[in-house]
């Protein structure tokens, strides 16, 4: 009996520790800044070598996000949002996936409609790219150039207090979960194992949880999104199948439209025209001119010529 009440005595001050030991984390936590930094490079370090990659495995995307972070002294997460008119959506989308790809991302999410009016159709659709953070610029230029850019916009957000955080919540659960292990390996009492059992398993829970939930922070360190969002031109209006079946103000407009455009022709022809009327009209202007000055005399001789022969 004494046995038993030493060993739930003992149960009772691991879980006391381990909530001080949760607290302390946490304070740690508010004094972030450089120093929080390098505690959770540290850390990952150290779970990486304890756990051999595993703990659910980041892969590559954790290397990254910590490669990130001890250049940087901070975990960033890039966002970036591009609205685009394409000529053709599938090109488009084809010389992305290239681009992307190319850089050591991919596509993560794509989604196409197609919109049909009267005969005519055009496309729209969004594609969410996911690329390495430190291919995000370069990736946003080329975005960016695939089309007209109706809007573009890029945003960060610091989340190394986050990282942080969990990264000393995770040694805390790690750390009572082995001291449970020691406890349940010396427990006889069959209530004291259960109640291990039980307590091990919510603690177990916990570190899955927080695991999956530094892993997800870690790979939006790594990897920076991009959604693209692109739409062909509309057609501006279907060509009616009888002429007199279009529209009073269409049919006005593209009259006044047919004006404009016939003026600007006959100014564009003049323009063309005007070097060879200069070259060739020139000297029969200057001879009518010479034969409109001098007509007087030329027809005074010719009347004197006609006296003499009479």
């Amino acid at each position: 009996m004494n046995r038993t009440r030493s060993v739930s005595a003992l149960l009772v001050v691991l879980v006391l520790l381990a909530g001080c030991g949760g607290s302390a984390g946490g304070a740690e936590v508010s004094g972030g800044g450089a120093d929080s930094a390098a505690v959770a490079n540290t850390a990952v370090e150290a779970e990486r070598a304890a756990d051999g990659g595993g703990g659910g495995g980041s892969g590559d995307d954790g290397a990254a996000a910590t490669d990130e972070t001890a250049t940087t002294g901070r975990s960033i997460i890039r966002t970036g949002e591009v609205r685009l008119r394409v000529d053709d959506y599938e090109a488009a989308r084809a010389n992305l996936t290239v681009a992307v790809e190319a850089r050591g991302g991919y596509v993560s999410d794509s989604t196409k409609q197609v919109h049909d009016r009267d005969g005519e159709s055009w496309t729209a659709g969004r594609v969410v790219l996911r690329v390495p953070a430190e291919n995000f610029t370069g990736t946003m230029t080329t975005v960016e150039g695939e089309g007209r850019v109706l809007e573009s916009s890029t945003s960060t957000q610091d989340v190394t207090d986050q990282v942080v955080d969990l990264q000393a919540r995770l040694d805390n659960l790690r750390a009572e979960r082995d001291r449970l292990r020691t406890l349940y390996q010396r427990a006889n009492d069959t209530e004291d194992v259960l109640a291990v059992e039980r307590r091990l398993s919510e603690v177990q829970t916990e570190i899955e949880q927080t695991e999956a939930r530094l892993q997800n922070l870690q790979r939006r360190v790594a990897y920076s999104t991009i959604t693209v969002e692109m739409t062909e031109p509309r057609p501006d209006r279907p060509a009616p199948d009888r002429w007199y079946d279009t529209p009073v103000l269409a049919a006005f407009l593209d009259s006044v439209h047919g004006v404009g455009v016939v003026l600007r022709a006959s100014v564009v022809a003049a323009a063309y025209a005007a070097p060879y009327l200069l070259v060739f009209l020139t000297p029969f202007a200057v001879g009518g001119g010479l034969l409109y000055r001098y007509r007087d005399r030329i027809l005074g001789s010719s009347g004197d010529d006609t006296e003499d022969e009479t």
